[in-house]
């Protein structure tokens, strides 16, 4: 699929820029780095003639986007056209899953495909600009936002920012028309302190260089334009100020000096807030030295710049610096040749049945089974009868999830809609809502307890709704959210085999209940073809293949938990060290260190078997690459996709080393009985990190390698990087 990259200029859009800015004032250049929304903007049509206003966001309506579009371009002196700014998450208004859900399909070639008809129909309603892929990597599920992006790993972080990119920015969107991504947010946001948004973040120099900027610089890399600078501070200076990675990180080391940066919402003006600046206009000098060239709603730029630049605290290359990348964007985006969109595109394009199919295919795949006594596939008989439970059973809103403000819950199939649609005629579904998803007494468990004694098998959705998760929506607790867990207690007094199915968009405390349910399917939110998929799989006409994308908790108490993790100098797999007669361990006294499931994890209706093994290049060069290989089998009676990792340890390094890392992935399908060898290349360059002095270096030494279904099992072996 070929796509657009925004990362570096022609010489021509050089020039076209240069002859526009020699002609600015200095007013209308700082216009230009000021972004609003109409909704909280008064006299905006006099700002855009007077050239106050460079983008605008939250705004999806193509007649008014043209409205405005013909003000700026044929009523203002210059005629610069607006930029177009959306949240466009995980789809638009055909909605997928979310992203934390998307990235459990490990399959990279699948969300380009779901991200480019998440463009296709943006485009199509006026968007430029799409506020995503959130490549934030969150090891901390009590963070609302770890649904907006791809889990815990920076691997597997980078494959699905890259493909992201590559579908937002594809070639060939309706009308002609371009759209630029805004990978965010920039950076570390994922890591906040006890999973409270908008909360301080403290990484190391080296945890910041290997964990969180990996995903972003494979975004830049891949040609992404823009990027938004995040609201948390790292380590004491906020995101929107912080000129190691504004300037010295994105601009000098990683040599990105067209990206353009915008601000979060308000980011600028809540630096007084975080106590580095006094008042407004010190925070737009500040933000402006750090190298954000667009304030999104905070009015700082508008109001000071002008000031500043007079009083020569900025300089007003500063200012020309920034509006060049504003400037050379709007015209690599085509907007100075087509500013206006075809209004009667949006009827050929929005929730076109190839998109509805697509994000059937994507819900299928993210979706994880977790636990499965043998109960799944459900086999209906012409007299079964199956009692259908629980609040999100028939929630038509719930799976678009967080961030989907174009979805509509008239375009969403419930789990209710899924079962009548594919259960065979004659067979007895009993729906009974059971209680409320929380903050609501409503509750009838007497009826919900009545239907499961009188079915042959009772399945419960139950989890969080879509206001749950998302921006501003920590949770102190994961478990069952309202009376949920009640519910499900009475439900289990029946004896009645038992299907939980979780809808949310993080992963839950499951562990006070999962050993007396039968199954668990973890279908987060899944977006429009949400219902339809999850009754697929319980009903065996999908096998389910998808893998988790993040590690999820035995106890609210192992929290941040995540499978890459250091060693310590007392792990809890050596011997301890003797002190006081007893050998002491990196342990809870209460609780085990393990997760209730591990990264990578998620069954099949078949099973697969690993042997064979093979290090083919048992010493690797440095600048070579290291192959590693092994048969995967179809061991049981049903056709099915398996998703092999490889994941690697240096076992000795300048600085301490994970205990795994991910480092490969290979998706396959297999029929029953069915073998295939999977061989999974290592660049030697992928096997270094950050050192003492904090520059990248891959350094000689024992490596031990794994080939297998998750974080936790497979084959092991060994090798050697050499000098």
């Amino acid at each position: 699929m070929i796509h657009y990259q925004f990362t570096h200029l022609s010489e021509e859009i050089r020039a076209r820029v240069d002859a526009l800015l020699a002609q600015m004032t200095l007013e209308e250049k700082i216009g230009q780095m000021n972004q609003v929304t109409p909704h909280w903007t008064s006299d905006l049509e006099a700002q855009l003639r007077t050239g106050q206003i460079g983008s605008i966001l939250g705004i999806i309506d193509p007649t008014e986007i043209n409205r405005f579009q013909r003000i700026a371009v044929q009523e203002s002196r210059l005629g610069i056209p607006l930029l177009i700014g959306n949240d466009v998450i995980h789809g638009y208004r055909t909605v997928f899953p979310i992203p934390l859900a998307e990235a459990c399909t490990w399959d990279p070639a699948l969300q380009e495909q779901a991200s480019r008809v998440a463009a296709a129909e943006a485009a199509a309603c006026g968007t430029d600009w799409i506020f995503a892929p959130m490549v934030d990597i969150c090891r901390d599920p009590r963070w609302g936002r770890i649904a907006e992006g791809a889990g815990e790993d920076p691997f597997l972080g980078r494959a699905m920012a890259r493909a992201r990119v590559r579908g937002f920015q594809s070639a060939g969107l309706p009308g002609r028309r371009r759209i630029v991504a805004c990978p965010k947010h920039y950076v570390a946001y994922g890591a906040a302190e006890a999973g409270r948004d908008y909360n301080s973040t403290d990484p190391s120099e080296r945890t910041l260089r290997d964990v969180y900027l990996p995903p972003f610089k494979a975004a830049f890399d891949e040609g992404a334009g823009t990027t938004m600078s995040a609201f948390n501070e790292i380590g004491g200076i906020p995101a929107t100020a912080n000129s190691f990675t504004l300037k010295r990180v994105l601009r000098e080391e990683w040599g990105f000096a067209d990206m353009l940066v915008v601000s979060d919402y308000n980011a600028i003006a809540e630096l007084v807030a975080h106590g580095i600046a006094a008042d407004l206009k010190e925070a737009a000098r500040k933000a402006i030295m750090a190298g954000v060239d667009m304030d999104m709603m905070s009015f700082a730029y508008i109001r000071h710049l002008a000031d500043l630049v007079r009083e020569g605290s900025v300089p007003e290359a500063a200012i020309d610096a920034a509006v060049r990348r504003i400037l050379a964007l709007k015209f690599a985006l085509g907007l100075f040749d087509h500013p206006y969109i075809d209004e009667m595109l949006p009827a050929q394009v929005i929730l076109h049945p190839e998109h509805r199919a697509l994000a059937l295919e994507v819900a299928r795949r993210s979706m994880v089974l977790l636990k499965n006594d043998g109960l799944l596939p459900l086999r209906v008989a012409p007299t079964s009868k199956i009692a259908l439970i629980g609040p999100l059973a028939d929630d038509h809103a719930a799976p678009l999830g967080c961030w989907a403000w174009m979805g509509r819950p008239e375009d969403v199939e419930s789990v209710l809609d899924g079962f009548q649609a594919c259960l065979p005629a004659g067979i007895e579904l009993d729906h009974v809502r059971g209680c409320a998803v929380w903050r609501d007494p409503f509750e009838e468990f007497g009826r919900a307890e009545a239907a499961a004694r009188a079915a042959d098998v009772a399945v419960l959705v139950l989890g969080e709704d879509a206001h749950m998760s998302g921006e501003a929506r920590s949770r102190a607790y994961l478990d069952l959210p309202g009376r949920q867990q009640a519910l499900l207690e009475r439900v289990l007094t029946t004896g009645t085999p038992t299907v939980v199915v979780l809808m949310s968009g993080r992963p839950l405390v499951l562990t006070p209940w999962i050993d007396r349910v039968n199954a668990v399917l973890q279908a987060w939110h899944g977006g429009i073809r949400a219902g339809r998929a999850v009754a697929e799989i319980l009903l065996g006409q999908v096998n389910p293949s998808g893998k988790l994308s993040v590690t999820f908790p035995r106890a609210l108490g192992q929290v941040p938990i995540y499978y890459a993790h250091k060693n310590t100098g007392r792990p809890l797999q050596g011997t301890g060290t003797l002190q006081f007669a007893d050998p002491f361990w990196s342990r809870y006294i209460d609780e085990e260190n393990e997760p209730c499931f591990p990264f990578g994890y998620g069954l099949s209706y078949t099973t697969y078997r690993y042997d064979n093994l093979q290090i083919e290049t048992p010493v690797v060069e440095m600048g070579g690459t290291l192959r590693v290989s092994a048969t995967v089998t179809n061991t049981g009676t049903m056709a099915g996709e398996e998703v092999v990792q490889l994941y690697v340890r240096d076992l000795v390094g300048s600085v301490t080393r994970p205990v795994k890392e991910l480092k490969g992935f290979q998706r396959i399908a297999l029929a029953p009985g069915e073998s295939v060898r999977v061989s999974l290349a290592v660049p030697a360059d992928e096997l270094g990190f950050h050192g003492p002095d904090n520059r990248y270096v891959v350094e000689p030494g024992a490596f031990r390698v794994w080939i297998g279904p998750n974080s936790v099992e497979g084959l092991e072996g060994e090798f050697e990087l050499r000098a």
